[in-house]
């Protein structure tokens, strides 16, 4: 029995043009003209003998028919997706590409990635730095790094380190001649900021010191900005656990206070449902793991 099926350019084509409801954003997302988009859509519309879009106020809508037949294509394009993404995933070899937070990159992932390719050498990790992450995984991604309490719609997360804060600053402050003994001794001191004053409120609040005024010190955009900072004597920042540690272990930075703050937030590696088992994936998932039991077992900070 002969399958009649429309012309497969075609149907792709059509599913970006509906998702998007744009000739032109579809012509960017395939690279190609807005002109090839129009003809492929024609070809689609002149196989079924109907009409999939009408133009109206300049805006591209769906027709009735049109907008059934998205519903039902984008259901199969996203089964092929998945079978395809599978499939990669189940092989043992090949390169995975891993998206997670500058910071932790380099304070954590980076210096430790040459043993995971000294045991997987048929695998390449490729690490891909993003400021935020959108609670997806981009197409070109195969696993991430998130943090935040562990909830993505669609996705899977493993719970890696707990996260702590507790002041750190750099060893020259002992000798600025401003005391350094106790909590209220905070208010001597330069308060350094990661992203906003909302921590040190926080930390202060909870530990009930009296006195610190928290509205005051620069903020920075970046976690191992304000550790550089704090590093180079500029005044007190809230260590994150695991970005401060390998600063700790150098001498760059010390914890004036045994006072620390769990965070509800944490980080977390997470992948596609159904993928954490397989090939490549749980080849590196697994070593992730047992990389931050390791770092649990010494942990000193």
């Amino acid at each position: 029995m002969n399958r009649r099926l429309p012309p497969l350019n075609s149907l792709k084509t059509f599913e970006a043009a509906a998702r998007h409801l744009s000739f032109t954003r579809a012509a960017d997302e395939l690279f190609v003209t807005q002109a090839a988009v129009s003809h492929q859509v024609k070809t689609l519309e002149d196989f079924l003998s109907m009409k999939l879009f009408m133009r109206k106020n300049r805006s591209l809508l769906l027709t009735e028919e049109g907008q059934r037949y998205y519903l039902d294509l984008k259901d199969i394009f996203r089964a092929l997706q998945d079978a395809t993404e599978k499939l990669l995933a189940k092989g043992a070899k090949g390169a995975i590409t891993v998206a997670l937070p500058p910071s932790f990159a380099i304070q954590w992932l980076v210096p430790r990635i040459n043993r995971f390719s000294q045991e997987n050498p048929d695998i390449d990790v490729r690490i891909k730095a993003v400021d935020y992450d959108e609670g997806f995984l981009d197409d070109d991604v195969d696993v991430a790094i998130y943090y935040g309490r562990g909830k993505w719609s669609g996705l899977v997360a493993d719970k890696l380190h707990t996260e702590y804060l507790t002041p750190v600053c750099s060893p020259l402050l002992f000798q600025s001649g401003r005391p350094l003994n106790q909590l209220e001794d905070l208010r001597y001191h330069v308060l350094l900021h990661d992203s906003s004053r909302e921590a040190w409120k926080a930390w202060i609040k909870q530990f009930n010191i009296a006195g610190v005024n928290v509205n005051h010190g620069p903020i920075f955009s970046h976690s191992m900005l304000v550790l550089q900072a704090a590093a180079l004597g500029q005044g007190i920042a809230l260590g994150h656990s695991v970005l401060a540690r390998p600063e700790i272990e150098s001498g760059r930075l010390v914890c004036p206070f045994a006072e620390k703050q769990i965070t509800n937030n944490a980080y977390y590696f997470v992948c596609h449902p159904g993928q954490a088992e397989l090939g490549k994936i749980a080849a590196f998932r697994q070593w992730l793991i047992a990389q931050v039991q390791a770092d649990q077992q010494n942990e000193a900070f």
